[in-house]
């Protein structure tokens, strides 16, 4: 899978921290490589997002969490993209992540995945998100874009969002092939930064395609639990896991360690 990312402090990168990530990855990949490069146009294939990239100002939001699923669903846990830009002083922010779709919105629990520049005082907002739920009709997986029915910015219950003013510049290029070892793409890179800086919580966010291969995915059901969610076991047992075939566009959003 190829990665771009963006380290969520404001400094210059040292030349460890790609070191850092690279030895992380070939602990767990054939293959790594990690360098900085120019942001791609991210309004271009295969991305077509709203913002030509992920520079300017970035910063991290955790909104809600795995607590307000359990014991049982809180559904009046409802957000807008808008206000988080707002409350994240960044206005206008272009918003990408994962987090769960408002189910007041839908009428059904569905997985959102966010890409969303934010309104500003002279721009409407622009939500090209997608969202992920289990399709009535035979069980699977039903992936539609979020605009084709709705025209709001509304998500439910949680959501890990990175944001940024959307402008291009230098990030992170990750690329990594041949997974050997049990952690993920994503829990690798996590993992990786947590053992080097251990209390220091240090956060990233971006996109990433996974090129060739398949991927174990989760949706949430369409239905809330009706049995109390009481462990982490009690959630996986809930949760639909499909197998995904590449290309596979993904966002993620991710701190080293809770702060």
């Amino acid at each position: 899978c190829q990665s771009l990312g963006n380290f969520s402090l404001s400094i210059t990168l040292p030349l460890y921290f790609i070191t850092v990530l690279q030895k992380g990855l070939k602990e767990n990949f054939a293959d790594a490589e990690v360098s900085v490069v120019d942001c791609p146009d991210l309004t271009k294939e295969p991305f077509h997002f709203p913002a030509k990239g992920i520079c300017g100002k970035p910063r991290i939001a955790d909104v809600g969490g795995v607590p307000y699923l359990i014991p049982v669903a809180q559904t009046e846990k409802v957000y807008d993209l808008n206000t988080v830009a707002k409350e994240i002083e960044l206005p206008g922010a272009f918003i990408l992540g994962a987090g769960a779709a408002s189910s007041k919105i839908l009428g059904v629990n569905a997985e959102l995945i966010a890409i969303v520049q934010s309104k500003s005082e002279k721009k409407p907002a622009v939500n090209g998100s997608y969202v992920a739920q289990i399709n009535p009709a035979d069980k699977g997986c039903l992936l539609e874009k979020y605009s084709s029915k709705y025209n709001d910015c509304e998500f439910g219950l949680l959501a890990n969002l990175y944001a940024s003013e959307g402008q291009p510049g230098k990030v992170i290029e990750v690329k990594a092939n041949g997974r050997t070892g049990e952690l993920n793409f994503v829990t690798c890179l996590r993992q990786t930064l947590e053992k080097h800086y251990g209390e220091k919580p240090v956060g990233m966010g971006g996109t990433f395609i996974i090129q060739k291969g398949k991927a174990k995915i989760h949706i949430m059901p369409t239905e809330f639990s009706a049995c109390p969610l009481n462990t982490d076991e009690d959630v996986n047992n809930w949760l639909k896991f499909f197998e995904m075939k590449a290309p596979l566009i993904c966002q993620t959003v991710f701190v080293s360690r809770d702060p």
